[in-house]
């Protein structure tokens, strides 16, 4: 596997990608938030037409700041393909990095400019709960055994070394984003996260770990269910045997 030089390129200009479904108690605050981390970044919000009138609150925010952009979309297309469109946007409009980042403050918007910080020197930094311990606050036991565990067997089947490949809070760099076919990423739950760091890693771009605390939502509701951990069970093996295969895209 050829290795990918580091960047040189300053990042001077960010888009921070927020999916929501339902978000309206946590959306307000959450905008705030990202926005004050780094006076660089940008916001995507893509919203999947949700019930509880979270697009009419960004609509309505994006008429007197300019940093923020609603992307709405039809109906409840899933977090892969959010992700994928916000990654269309920023390459379309120039932009040097980009932040994934939940809506529900599960995220510390506080740790964004020490993911930005890592990116001068990777390609991909994941804000990781597991790199230094356990680093997860308010989940319950099962579903942090869940968590951990789709870690540990996600690096078991792909070979990739990283600790936290679940991880949804990551800073990604443009160059990453120009050498991945997206119109080839299938995965579009939580999966997804584990996709997208795989074809960065096979590519060769280097991927490290920002120890970060996860807290669980106060707010909303959480949209982990069965078919998302079953997609991701079976998806770590396509990946794995589409690279075997020289199948990767």
């Amino acid at each position: 596997m050829a290795t990918i030089p580091l960047p040189e390129t300053p990042i001077r200009k960010v888009l921070a990608i927020m999916p929501t479904y339902n978000e309206r108690d946590n959306i307000r605050n959450a905008i705030d938030r990202v926005l004050s981390a780094d006076n660089r970044i940008n916001l995507l919000i893509v919203d999947d037409a949700s019930p509880d009138g979270t697009g009419e609150i960004v609509e309505e925010i994006q008429l007197t700041n300019p940093r923020v952009t609603l992307l709405r979309r039809a109906g409840k297309l899933g977090l892969g393909t959010a992700y994928v469109a916000g990654f269309k946007y920023a390459l379309e409009r120039d932009y040097d990095a980009v932040i994934e980042i939940d809506a529900d403050l599960s995220h510390n918007p506080d740790d964004i400019p020490r993911l930005l910080k890592a990116a001068e020197k990777a390609h991909f930094v994941i804000g990781s709960r597991y790199v230094k311990g356990v680093n997860v606050i308010n989940w319950p036991l099962q579903r942090l055994i869940m968590s951990y565990t789709a870690s540990v067997y996600s690096r078991l089947v792909t070979g990739m070394p990283y600790t936290d490949q679940t991880a949804g809070f990551a800073a990604i760099r443009r160059e990453v984003l120009e050498r991945i076919n997206l119109n080839k990423i299938r995965s579009n739950g939580y999966s997804f996260q584990i996709e997208i760091k795989f074809k960065t890693h096979q590519r060769g771009f280097r991927i490290v770990e920002v120890p970060i605390v996860f807290t669980e939502r106060e707010q909303g509701s959480s949209k982990m269910n069965k078919k998302i951990v079953l997609e991701a069970i079976w998806r770590v093996w396509r990946l794995r045997l589409g690279a075997l295969l020289g199948r990767s895209s």
